[in-house]
C-alpha cells in the first residue's frame, strides 16, 4: 500500500497544514502552479512528483514536464496542470488521455476541488483545488488517499486562506 498526497496551485506558499495532513504519505503529487521555493521544500519533506503550471517560472518549465505519466501500485497515473474535468477536457489533452489510458488523472489550474469518476475514459479524475493563497478560492484544499492497489481511503482537508491574495504579475493565462 502506498499513501499519496495531492496538491496544486500553491503559488509560492506552503501552509503548515500541508506538512501535518501529508505526514503519513509516502509520496506527494503536485499538479502545477508551484511557485518559488515550494518544490524544494516538498522534496525535502517527501518524494515528490510535479508538473509545471501556467504561472510557474521558466526555470520550473525547464526542470519539470507539462505532463507526467507514471505507475504506482499497478495504477497508471497521468499528472498535468490544465486538464479540465469529465466532459470538458482541452482538445489537445483528449488524444493524450486516449493513448495513455490512465487509471487516475490528476490536474489543477481551476482552484476548484473535484474528485469524480469519468465513465467515458474510465479513470478517477482528481483536481485537488488550490493549497496556496493566490486566487479566487475561499478555502485551501488538499487530497490524500491510499493505493492498495486501487484508490481507497480518500480524504480531503479544507482550511481557510489566512492572508490576502498576492498579485499575479507573473502568471501566463
Amino acid at each position: 500500500m502506498t499513501r499519496i498526497g495531492i496538491l496544486s496551485d500553491t503559488h509560492g506558499t506552503l501552509p503548515p497544514q500541508v506538512f501535518s495532513f501529508f505526514r503519513d504519505c509516502d509520496e506527494l503529487w503536485h499538479a502545477g502552479d508551484i511557485g518559488p521555493g515550494v518544490l524544494d521544500r516538498l522534496r525535502q519533506f517527501k518524494p515528490t512528483r510535479a508538473v509545471w503550471g501556467n504561472c510557474d517560472s521558466f526555470n520550473l518549465h525547464f526542470e519539470l514536464d507539462e505532463c507526467l505519466f507514471f505507475e504506482v501500485e499497478g495504477q497508471r497515473v497521468l499528472l498535468t496542470h490544465i486538464g479540465g474535468y469529465p466532459g470538458h477536457y482541452p482538445y489537445q489533452l483528449q488524444r493524450t488521455l486516449r493513448l495513455a489510458q490512465p487509471d487516475i488523472f490528476v490536474c489543477g489550474h481551476s482552484h476548484i476541488l473535484k474528485v469524480m469518476y469519468d465513465k467515458e475514459y474510465r479513470f478517477l479524475h482528481i483536481n485537488p483545488g488550490a493549497a496556496g493563497l493566490q486566487g479566487f478560492h475561499r478555502a485551501c484544499t488538499l487530497v490524500r488517499f491510499a493505493l492498495n492497489p486501487q484508490p481507497t481511503d480518500l480524504e480531503i482537508l479544507d482550511f481557510p486562506k489566512t492572508s490576502p491574495t498576492p498579485p499575479a504579475d507573473d502568471c501566463i493565462p
